[in-house]
């Protein structure tokens, strides 16, 4: 198996990994725990710290 043919394999991957790698992360931000800690992170422009 020469390069271009290991290429040939291995270019379809990446969009599989990169699929997973999203889905992970959105997965970790819906995640009830991690939700109220973002969304209080979220609220930070609207605070008014006067």
């Amino acid at each position: 198996m020469d390069a271009t043919e290991l290429l040939a394999v291995l270019r379809p991957l990446w969009s599989v990994w990169f699929m997973l790698l999203f889905l992970g992360i959105v997965a970790w931000a819906l995640w009830p725990t991690n939700r109220r800690r973002l969304e209080d992170h979220g609220r930070i422009p609207f605070r008014d710290d006067r």
